[in-house]
């Protein structure tokens, strides 16, 4: 049921208010949450919703992002497959890590906030890994919860298949009519037609003029509060400031003092270095992981916001042991960074980043490989947006003074990454701008094993 959303959330927080009343308790402003990334992705994703959170008075100990660290699902769910988790894996790794963090805060309930894949994991736990008592809010942005399709005679034991064995359980669970589990409010996010995974034709998993039969309401369910906002990707059903919003007053009943992000003058940066890693099986090729990258070596310098050229020595420098972790870095939210990452079998991996407004322990750093087909490029810079997608024409996007670069289709945002071939090995200034962010990088030779990234914050 699709409501008003505004006028639920204050008669929520109103049987809120009665119930604390009647008790004699007062419910907890700032209960802990645990964010759940999506398909193939990383805690890092969170670190700008965080700081949403913390700049509207949320204590930073409270806020907890999961890594899963084999991030896809497997094809068939029943099918043990190298370097993926089934639902069962998923939902154990999050049961984990929601005790760690009831232990840590003293707290008998959190908050789970998951993105796509993240909310499966989360819907698994509340329905069968005890979770229910566990759990307060469920907020599910952008999850696909009638599949992604929605076909018996296509991957029919895929966990993103509407007809399958997993997502047909979840949604019987709850009784006749609902969909969801008792006990717990729940809130889904989603866009009105510009998800990726939440459309008609199956353009997006590379079945063009195939029906999904999965429509854009396939992310909401029976028995939730469901919101709907206008435009926004599949990401940015929980990753943008207006899911930040809608997130913050659905947990406290109450409008966020600000959308935006306060800035700290003085801040620490830390996280984790992984690899782009190379599955087990014949022409699987390359895939993602968040395993620990053991003996990488981390360099952090202060570039020119106008030049990207490196001003002075590292700021920073050091090899990363067993567990991964680099840091703490601190430096000024006014700098503009290069990280750069070396390991063996990798290519040197300069991540250019704009300033961090906030300290953040979620700055993870992912070393990667040269496509075989790149090897004989001048250059590589790839800009890339991994808390969204690139929407054209909704967007502003210009790379190297293309606007829009080659290889964004106009229509539904579903490209979170350009590529950008340079012919010449010489090292030059290369800019990107995405609305209102901007972020200079240098160029660097392909030949000699440099891979070069303009990351994103929005």
């Amino acid at each position: 049921m699709t409501i008003h959303f505004a006028r639920r959330a204050l008669l929520a927080a109103a049987a809120a208010l009665l119930v604390a009343c009647a008790t004699g308790t007062a419910p907890e402003p700032h209960p802990p949450i645990v964010f759940v990334h999506g398909n193939g992705d990383t805690a890092a994703l969170w670190h700008t919703l965080l700081w949403r959170f913390e700049s509207n008075g949320w204590p930073t100990q409270r806020l907890h992002a999961i890594d899963l660290p084999y991030p896809l699902a497997r094809d068939a769910d029943d099918t043990p497959q190298p370097g993926r988790t089934s639902t069962a894996q998923h939902m154990q790794f999050l049961a984990e890590e929601v005790e760690q963090v009831l232990r840590r805060t003293g707290q008998s309930r959190v908050v789970l906030i998951g993105n796509s894949r993240g909310g499966y994991a989360i819907r698994n736990y509340i329905a069968n890994g005890g979770g229910a008592a566990k759990v307060s809010h469920a907020i599910l942005g952008g999850v696909p919860n009638h599949g992604v399709w929605s076909n018996p005679g296509f991957r029919p034991n895929s966990e993103f298949n509407g007809t399958g064995p997993f997502l047909g359980a979840l949604n019987r669970q709850g009784g006749a009519g609902v969909e969801v589990t008792p006990g717990v409010q729940w809130l889904t996010i989603r866009s009105d037609n510009n998800d990726k995974f939440a459309q008609p034709d199956g353009v997006w998993i590379g079945a063009k003029g195939t029906a999904t039969n999965v429509n854009f309401d396939g992310p909401e369910l029976k028995g939730a509060r469901n919101l709907v906002l206008a435009g926004i990707d599949h990401r940015e059903t929980s990753f943008s400031a207006k899911a930040f919003a809608a997130s913050y007053h659905f947990i406290t009943g109450r409008e966020p003092v600000t959308l935006g992000i306060s800035a700290e003058p003085r801040i620490s940066l830390s996280g984790k270095v992984s690899g782009l890693g190379l599955e087990n099986r014949p022409g699987a090729g390359n895939f993602v992981n968040n395993l620990a990258l053991a003996g990488a070596e981390v360099e952090v310098y202060a570039v020119d916001p106008a030049t990207g050229e490196r001003i002075g020595a590292a700021l920073h420098r050091q090899v990363v042991g067993a567990d991964g972790l680099w840091g703490p870095l601190i430096t000024s939210s006014q700098t503009a960074l290069e990280f750069q990452v070396s390991a063996p079998d990798f290519a040197v991996t300069h991540i250019y980043r704009s300033p961090f407004a906030r300290s953040s322990q979620l700055v993870h750093l992912r070393a990667e490989r040269i496509a075989a087909a790149d090897r004989e490029a001048g250059a590589i810079v790839a800009l890339t947006r991994p808390r969204g997608y690139f929407g054209v024409p909704r967007d502003n996007i210009v790379l190297d003074g293309t606007s829009p670069p080659a290889g964004i289709p106009p229509g539904v945002a579903g490209v979170s990454v350009a590529r950008l071939r340079l012919d010449a090995a010489t090292p030059r200034a290369v800019s990107a701008e995405f609305n209102r962010e901007r972020i200079v990088g240098r160029s660097w030779p392909t030949r000699m094993n440099h891979v070069v990234l303009l990351e994103l914050h929005d």
